[in-house]
């Protein structure tokens, strides 16, 4: 009589199995939480108040797009001064979710601090602003600073949550749970309308409410944490050292400029949106966030449609479809004279937004090796928040010197990021490519 062999090999969780186990969805839901910040305060609300409080004349607008542009790139500024020390904390400590839930609390904090003054009018100036102004931008400045340094330890945590044959669902299934966000925190803007203190508030508490499965109940895994002092200059030797490996990678420092460029023009364009479409076209605040919700579907419509375009055409032609794309949404934004046309860029835009990342993503991971990627992810982050500098720096400073001359300061500006992209598609070619598969 033969005995029947029993499997007692633990099964493979299914997909969904492996989204909803609490790990995985208290991880998720900070990529919802952050999100609705990145939109609603940086994009959306932040740039309406500055633009109607200070925004007063045609020459104001462009000084209230100068104050939006030049307060992200010193938010910019700290962050390449700072990241590598936090890297180096993650690194030695081995703590993730320690550094995590301090950071998002300051910035939770802070963006409800900036609802409580923009509330109230306060006696007395900085800086030729009234005070409530000047406190608003401050308390911006930090709330942005900490959300965005604490996605330094949200994104490293995906490899605690799963196998690295499940990485990329993961990613994927994090990138679709933060665009919900998005359109959930659209939802505030029927509810506070122009009252941007109220607007601010329930941002903040949106923040707070999908935060608080990962600070409850995510449960970091423990880790060894390494001997030494933290020293901060270890972040930049780090940085320093992985920029020397890369040169003796073939076209991987080629690509990190040319993305350079590319991410430049991407993120200034999205910290400027608002105040460019209220400035050259008129938008109101309720045809923005149509426009908004318009480009983020597109958004995810594209980087959907462009993994099948990269997978049959190479990722290097993909990357330069991208880049064709955004040429075409920002010169439709730059030289168009109807709104209606606006509404054709913004859908344009959305794809290449989407689409950006999936490409260059992917060709960051076919020109490194395996054992290399980890470090050159890093690197090309860094350059990120580099980027994150001068593109806002160029508008702001191009809106400035020409606010006498109204939108046309604005079309410059913009028009500006177009030779940024046109740099990057010019070293794109130069990066030898060989198709994958």
């Amino acid at each position: 009589m033969s005995e029947t062999k029993l499997n007692l090999s633990p099964k493979k969780p299914t997909h969904f199995s492996l989204y909803f186990s609490i790990p995985v969805l208290s991880w998720a839901l900070y990529d919802f939480a952050n999100t609705i910040f990145s939109s609603n305060i940086t994009t959306i609300f932040f740039p309406f108040y500055l633009s109607d409080v200070v925004g007063t004349t045609k020459q104001m607008e462009q000084i209230a797009s100068t104050l939006i542009s030049y307060t992200n790139a010193i938010v910019a500024i700290f962050l390449v001064l700072l990241s590598p020390l936090f890297g180096v904390w993650m690194d030695q400590t081995g703590r993730k979710k320690k550094y995590l839930v301090p950071f998002a609390l300051i910035s939770i904090i802070c963006t409800i601090f900036m609802g409580v003054f923009a509330s109230f009018t306060f006696s007395g100036t900085a800086f030729q602003l009234p005070l409530s102004i000047v406190l608003v931008i401050i308390f911006f400045s930090i709330a942005k600073f900490f959300y965005q340094s604490s996605l330094i330890f949200y994104d490293p945590m995906m490899s605690d949550i799963g196998t690295n044959e499940e990485l990329p669902l993961l990613s994927g299934f994090g990138v679709a749970v933060g665009y919900l966000g998005t359109i959930l925190g659209l939802t505030v803007y029927p509810i506070a309308g122009k009252n941007y203190g109220l607007a601010f508030l329930l941002s903040g508490l949106l923040f707070l409410i999908f935060s608080l499965p990962i600070m409850v109940f995510y449960k970091e895994k423990p880790a060894q944490s390494q001997t030494g002092k933290i020293g901060m200059l270890k972040g930049y030797k780090e940085i320093y050292h992985t920029f020397k490996e890369a040169k003796k990678l073939k076209g991987i420092l080629l690509f990190m400029f040319a993305y350079f460029f590319f991410n430049d023009a991407i993120a200034t364009t999205i910290a400027m949106m608002a105040p460019y479409t209220k400035t050259v076209f008129g938008f109101s605040n309720k045809s923005f966030i149509s426009l908004y919700l318009v480009a983020t579907l597109f958004s995810i419509v594209g980087s959907f449609i462009f993994g099948y375009i990269t997978k049959m055409a190479g990722t290097k032609r993909a990357v330069f479809f991208v880049s064709w794309l955004l040429i075409v949404a920002l010169s439709i934004a730059v030289f168009s004279t109807s709104a209606s046309f606006f509404w054709i860029s913004g859908a344009l835009y959305g794809i290449s937004l989407g689409a950006m990342w999936v490409t260059t993503r992917t060709m960051i991971i076919e020109l490194t090796p395996e054992k290399k990627r980890g470090q050159i992810f890093g690197l090309f982050a860094f350059s990120g928040k580099i980027s994150a500098v001068i593109g806002p720096l160029l508008y702001g400073t191009i809106t400035l010197v020409l606010a006498d001359y109204g939108a046309i300061a604005s079309r410059a500006a913009l028009g500006s990021l177009l030779l940024l992209v046109m740099i990057g598609m010019v070293i794109l070619l130069k990066v030898p490519y060989k198709k994958m598969g």
